[in-house]
C-alpha cells in the first residue's frame, strides 16, 4: 500500500507538471502510415529514416522547452536514436520535455456496428507499459474516435471505448505512467455545434464513469478531449467566443474537479484557429475553472515546419523556428495571452538564436 501510495504521488505529480507554466504537449505520434500520407504529400520519402530526421528536427529545435513539457513518441521513435546516438526519450529529458508514448494498436471496424470504430490494444498493453516505462517513458496515451451520424454514435461503440479507455488507463497508472485519455469527437459531419456538444458530453460523462469504476486515480492522468465544434460541412460556423462558451460549458457538466488538466486536440483545425478558441476559453473562463486548459496538438503546430522542411536537411533551421512559434503562439493560448501581435511575432530570445546558428554550424 505504501509503495502505491508513493507511485500515486509520483503520478499527480508528474501531472501536474504537464499543464504547468502555461505548457502543453507535442503529439508526435503518428502511426507510420498516417506519417508516410503526410510525407508523401510533400513529396518527402516515406522511410524509418526519414520519420526518424523529422523528428530529430523537432526535438532538436532550440527553446522548445518554454511552450511544450511533453512529447508523445510513436513505437518506432522510442526505439530509434538521434545521430548523436541518444534515445528519443532520453533526449527529450535531457531538454526538459518529457517523454510520452502512443500506446493503442488504433481504431478498428466494430463487429455488429456498421461505420463505427472501436479501438485495440488492450492485450498484452501490461508488459509494453513495462517495456516503454523502462525505455524512459512516463506518460502515455490512447485514442478513441466517435463520429456524428444520424444514429451515431451508438451507446454501444461509446461503452465499449470508454470501458478500453479506463482500462487502459488502469494498466498505466499500475506502470507508473499518468495516462492521457483522448475520446475524440470527430469533426467530420454536417452536425451543428449544439449537436456535437451533447455527442462530446454523452462521451465524457461514459468515459468517466468507467473510469471511476476501473479505479482509476482521476488525480494522477489527464484528459485530451476534441473542442466541441460545429461539423466542417455545416453551413452554420460558429464564432471563436461562441466555441470557447461551448466546448468550457461541456467540460464544466462532464469533467470531475479532480482532473489536473486538459489538454485539447487540434482535431484538423488550422493552427492560428486553434490557438484562438483556446485562448478564448482561458480568457473568459479561466477564473472559475478547476482544470488547467491547455494543448496537445499534433498538425496544428507540425504542419508549418512540415511543409517547409520538405524532406530537404538544408531546410532544418527555418522549420525549426516556424515550429517554435506555433508552440509559443498555444503557450500563450494557455496564459490567455494570444493575440495578433504574437501571432505575427516570429522574433526569438537572442540565446535561442545563439543556439540555432550553434546548431546550424553543426549540422554542417
Amino acid at each position: 500500500m505504501e509503495c502505491h501510495k508513493v507511485n500515486m504521488q509520483t503520478l499527480e505529480a508528474t501531472a501536474k507538471m504537464m499543464v504547468a507554466d502555461g505548457k502543453g504537449l507535442l503529439a508526435i505520434d503518428e502511426s507510420t502510415e498516417t506519417c508516410n500520407k503526410r510525407f508523401a504529400k510533400w513529396g518527402i520519402p516515406q522511410t524509418a529514416e526519414s520519420h526518424r530526421l523529422y523528428r530529430e528536427l523537432i526535438v532538436n529545435t532550440p527553446g522548445l522547452s518554454e511552450s511544450i513539457s511533453g512529447a508523445i513518441l510513436y513505437d518506432e521513435t522510442i526505439r530509434q536514436e538521434m545521430n548523436d546516438r541518444i534515445p528519443f526519450a532520453e533526449a527529450l529529458a535531457a531538454r526538459g520535455i518529457i517523454p510520452g508514448i502512443k500506446v493503442d494498436l488504433g481504431a478498428k471496424e466494430m463487429a455488429a456496428f456498421p461505420g463505427e470504430k472501436v479501438t485495440e490494444g488492450l492485450d498484452g498493453l501490461r508488459a509494453r507499459l513495462a517495456e516503454y516505462a523502462q525505455m524512459g517513458a512516463r506518460f502515455a496515451k490512447w485514442r478513441a474516435v466517435f463520429a456524428i451520424g444520424d444514429r451515431t454514435p451508438s451507446h454501444g461503440c461509446v461503452e465499449a471505448n470508454a470501458h478500453a479507455l479506463a482500462r487502459y488507463a488502469a494498466l498505466c497508472q499500475e506502470a507508473g505512467l499518468v495516462p492521457v485519455v483522448e475520446p475524440e469527437v470527430l469533426m467530420e459531419g454536417s452536425h451543428t455545434l449544439d449537436m456535437c456538444s451533447e455527442v462530446t458530453e454523452r462521451v465524457l460523462r461514459s468515459v468517466f464513469r468507467e473510469l471511476y469504476a476501473q479505479r482509476v486515480k482521476l488525480e494522477g492522468m489527464i484528459l485530451k478531449p476534441n473542442m466541441v465544434l460545429p461539423g466542417v460541412t455545416c453551413p452554420v460556423q460558429e464564432s471563436v467566443e461562441e466555441v470557447a462558451d461551448a466546448t468550457v460549458g461541456c467540460l464544466l457538466r462532464s469533467v470531475p474537479a479532480a482532473v489536473p488538466g486538459v489538454v485539447f486536440l487540434s482535431g484538423g483545425q488550422s493552427g492560428e484557429l486553434a490557438s484562438a478558441r483556446l485562448n478564448a476559453m482561458n480568457v473568459r473562463h479561466k477564473s472559475r475553472l478547476p482544470w488547467e486548459l491547455s494543448f496537445s496538438f499534433g498538425r496544428a503546430i507540425q504542419e508549418p515546419a512540415l511543409e517547409i522542411w520538405h524532406g530537404n536537411q538544408a531546410n532544418v533551421i527555418p522549420a525549426q523556428k516556424a515550429l517554435y512559434h506555433r508552440a509559443k503562439c498555444d503557450r500563450a493560448a494557455h496564459r490567455g495571452e494570444y493575440s495578433a501581435t504574437v501571432e505575427a511575432d516570429h522574433e526569438m530570445s537572442v540565446q535561442d538564436e545563439v543556439d540555432y546558428l550553434a546548431y546550424a554550424g553543426g549540422a554542417r
